[in-house]
């Protein structure tokens, strides 16, 4: 194995993995932003111009035919499976190793999420794994991708045709992503954004969206999404619907941050594309990074594999360098969600992700000294502990 650049001493302040810094740049836009707002004639703070402007922006971007913009990504799933109409008794496959919502919007609809493993490199949910779980029950697949990767949508496509099943295609964290010329969020029945602010496309609060090209169930998720009704009249509930608005601040500071998305992705991909240059000799001291570019990229975060993840998490933090560990057990081994495994059954990949993953700092205005500065930490570490034992 090469040597690795040695880690050089460090005066500067330590490198959050959470800036407190993410929308100085916006500071005057979004307190003009409030100001027009909270003094506007029309006094609308949910559902209003700048929300159906939003809307409409994205729509674009997207070259889809319906958004609906709700009060988060977690609610767009909800509001998802319950306009396609999952209910107790339905199964839904989705992957053993992501974040809680992936379980809890089925079950809280009264119906059983189905655990399938996940692909060893990418991480996101195996497509072999979540076939051999399709039953008579099962009423929608719901692949997920995940810190930078999309998940293998083409073939997930090709099942839901096959077996005629509801896709739902999890994009909360691939706003920008594209996978054969397709952007991320529209290869399912309908895909979902969140926009909180850690995000790729994040804001000063909650927010997301639902993204289909199906009318009929946008109209659905609209009305659930305002108390079951249909906007043609107030206090008419058609359905048992949800609070689930967005906000007009929001709206407003977003449509003023979307024109600068495609060079904050840029540089997110840039410093992600550093960091894979860098460890990629590292394999042999037992931490595997993603690989560098390729199509199916959305750099949300950047997540490492490491043999001994809590020794090289405590050398970054020694080193100013903070982490974070986003999933340390699988979903099927969550208290909330256990009682829904099988006896017995086990995810040996997603097991093997919930010990290993280890996430590095990754936004955009990361300089590149912070960015050399965490390449040169891990190195130093590798080639302090050499070989895994």
């Amino acid at each position: 194995m090469t040597a690795p650049t040695p880690a050089t001493p460090r005066t500067a302040p330590p490198i959050p993995f959470f800036p407190p810094d993410l929308f100085e740049a916006d500071r005057e836009a979004l307190l003009d932003t409030v100001h027009a707002v909270g003094t506007g004639a029309a006094q609308k703070f949910i559902l209003g111009g700048h929300t159906a402007g939003f809307e409409q922006a994205l729509r674009e971007s997207l070259g889809a035919a319906e958004v609906v913009a709700c009060s988060s990504g977690t609610s767009a799933l909800t509001l998802v499976l319950a306009a396609m109409g999952v209910e107790p008794g339905d199964e839904v496959v989705v992957p053993a190793f992501g974040c809680a919502p992936l379980a809890a919007t089925v079950a809280n609809l009264g119906a059983r999420p189905v655990f399938a493993d996940i692909d060893p490199v990418s991480l996101t949910i195996d497509p072999d794994a979540a076939e051999r779980l399709i039953t008579p029950r099962t009423a929608a697949l719901m692949p997920a991708h995940l810190f930078s990767v999309m998940a293998d949508m083409p073939r997930f496509r090709e099942l839901a045709d096959r077996y005629g099943l509801r896709l739902v295609e999890d994009s909360a964290v691939a706003q920008g992503g594209v996978l054969r010329g397709r952007p991320a969020g529209r290869w399912g029945d309908a895909g979902v954004f969140s926009f909180v602010q850690v995000k790729t496309f994040g804001m000063p609060g909650e927010g997301g969206a639902v993204v289909t090209d199906d009318p009929a169930l946008a109209g659905r998720v609209r009305m659930l999404r305002n108390h079951g009704q249909d906007g043609a009249r107030r206090f008419v509930h058609h359905v048992v619907g949800h609070n689930s608005r967005f906000d007009e601040l929001q709206a407003a500071f977003q449509l003023h941050r979307l024109p600068g998305l495609p060079e904050r992705l840029a540089r997110r991909a840039e410093i992600a594309r550093r960091y894979s240059a860098r460890f990629a000799p590292l394999a042999g001291a037992g931490i595997t990074a993603p690989q560098a570019g390729g199509d199916g990229r959305c750099h949300y975060v950047y997540t490492v594999l490491a043999e001994r993840r809590d020794a090289l998490r405590a050398h970054l933090a020694a080193k100013g360098v903070d982490t974070h560990v986003y999933y340390p057990r699988t979903l099927p081994a969550q208290p909330a969600f256990a009682h829904f495994a099988p006896p017995g059954a086990r995810w040996p990949n997603a097991e093997s992700a919930a010990a290993r993953n280890l996430s590095l700092p990754l936004y955009p205005h990361l300089t590149d000294e912070q960015v050399e500065h965490i390449a040169d930490t891990v190195c130093a570490f590798a080639d302090r502990t050499g070989e895994v034992r």
